[in-house]
């Protein structure tokens, strides 16, 4: 006779697999008894059991369905009912507070009506529509610092925002300049056209803007990529002091900036760097961590110069954003959703910064409390791929720092942490498990 909770495996499976996706029905408990051979009894314990997991749930005069299981969902996690299958994730790094599909959905009300759906399917340009200038200039305003509506640009994503300014501003062959531990994407995007990245040293207060005119003279840098705001991976935030000195470097030498403002939104009451120096200045934002992933928008501010080059890349290489979206964060923002997530958010981070910070004590870490993700500097002696198979092993997934460095440069023996995507018990336990990782000889842990 089939146990309950093998049954309830197999149909957990499915669900994991994507076989049986969100909003499917499940089948009657008769008609489910009789396809897999067991007792109406036994299908209504794996139907419980399922609900029990927080996989499906059940609808009065409607049936049993698949459930959207998320971090929000408050429903138990897969990792930890099936430990020796699942994977808990300190790898991506979304932030998703309680309540916030449904805030989404509220404000998507009136779109959702035919005649608004109709017109929010048509195609859009990477300039999108002047009503959603305006409400993007409200989501990007931070520190007393706001965007001129008209220089606001569109792009599918954050990344593909990324790929159309760096497209735009640096030629196959030219050099890049980014801090020497920098953005993997931008790493991705380099070497498929061909640009040469150059490393520009960093001390505690983030990037040295010395570092640039050292490197400038060395060879022509053609922009500078940059995180002045909560830098992934180490979370530094250049003082006010280290921004204007950039900027003043940057003018003198006349290299544009790319500045990557994606976790910006944290320290909200902190100017950008191109508060500082708008002519050069391409800020790069996105709805991404503020809102969700699976509808997002890329936001680039451009200086009047460059905005032309820029919108043109946008369009040639497919990045122009989907009007949905556009229609989406214009709605979200005039009814005030945007401003309640990102307090929510802000607040939330507090919350997983201080998890970290009880688990995390004694060790060498660097991260700040607004930040979603911190910086773990390994004792010996781990070394960092060794702790990440170590990591993986038991169901845990981290970065290695050779992920952020620069070429042959050497990777510091560190990873890096994101905070975001586990309900905070889970968050706990994966940080004690990583912890008492590092008590253990990592021979024992990473050989069969």
């Amino acid at each position: 006779m089939k146990d309950y909770r093998s049954v309830a495996d197999a149909v957990a499976e499915e669900i994991r697999a994507d076989t049986l996706r969100p909003g499917d029905q499940l089948p009657p408990q008769r008609e489910f008894a009789r396809q897999h051979g067991i007792a109406n009894s036994t299908a209504t314990r794996v139907y419980q059991e399922l609900a029990r997991r927080g996989l499906t749930v059940g609808e009065v005069g409607r049936g049993t369905f698949v459930r959207a299981v998320s971090a929000a969902s408050g429903a138990p996690v897969l990792a930890l009912t099936e430990p020796a299958r699942s994977r808990i994730d300190l790898e991506l790094n979304y932030p998703v507070v309680p309540g916030q599909s449904a805030l989404l959905a509220e404000g998507l009300d009136g779109l959702l009506r035919p005649d608004a759906l109709g017109h929010a399917l048509r195609p859009v340009g990477a300039s999108g529509l002047p009503a959603v200038q305006e409400s993007a200039a409200d989501i990007l305003a931070r520190g007393g610092w706001r965007p001129a509506p008209s220089r606001i640009l569109f792009a599918g994503n954050g990344r593909q925002a990324i790929s159309a300014v760096i497209t735009a501003l640096v030629p196959p062959g030219a050099r890049l300049g980014v801090e020497e531990l920098t953005y993997p994407v931008v790493k991705a995007v380099a070497a498929r056209l061909g640009i040469t990245l150059v490393p520009l040293a960093m001390d505690g207060a983030g990037l040295i803007p010395e570092a640039v005119e050292e490197a400038h003279a060395d060879a022509p840098l053609h922009a500078v990529y940059v995180q002045p705001r909560l830098h992934n991976p180490l979370s530094l935030t250049m003082p006010t002091q280290r921004v204007e000195r950039l900027a003043e470097v940057l003018l003198r030498l006349g290299i544009p900036a790319i500045e990557d403002a994606v976790w910006a939104f944290l320290r909200d009451e902190l100017p950008p760097l191109a508060a500082y120096a708008p002519e050069l200045t391409v800020l790069i934002d996105s709805l991404s961590k503020r809102i969700a992933p699976g509808l997002t928008l890329g936001f680039v501010v451009a200086p009047a110069g460059l905005a032309s080059e820029i919108a043109a890349t946008l369009r040639a290489g497919g990045w122009t954003p989907m009007r949905f979206a556009l229609e989406a964060a214009h709605r979200w923002q005039q009814d005030g959703i945007v401003k309640k997530l990102v307090e929510a958010k802000q607040r939330e981070a507090t919350v997983r910064q201080e998890i970290a910070a009880r688990h995390l004590a004694g060790f060498a870490v660097q991260s700040d409390a607004h930040s979603y993700h911190c910086w773990w500097q390994l004792p010996r002696p781990w070394r960092a791929d060794t702790f990440v198979a170590a990591a993986a092993r038991h169901g845990i997934g981290v970065v290695p720092a050779a992920a952020f460095t620069i070429g042959g440069n050497h990777a510091p023996n560190a990873v890096r942490l994101g905070l975001a995507s586990p309900q905070p018990d889970v968050l706990s336990q994966a940080l004690g498990t990583l912890v008492e990782l590092t008590r253990s000889a990592p021979e024992d842990l990473v050989t069969d």
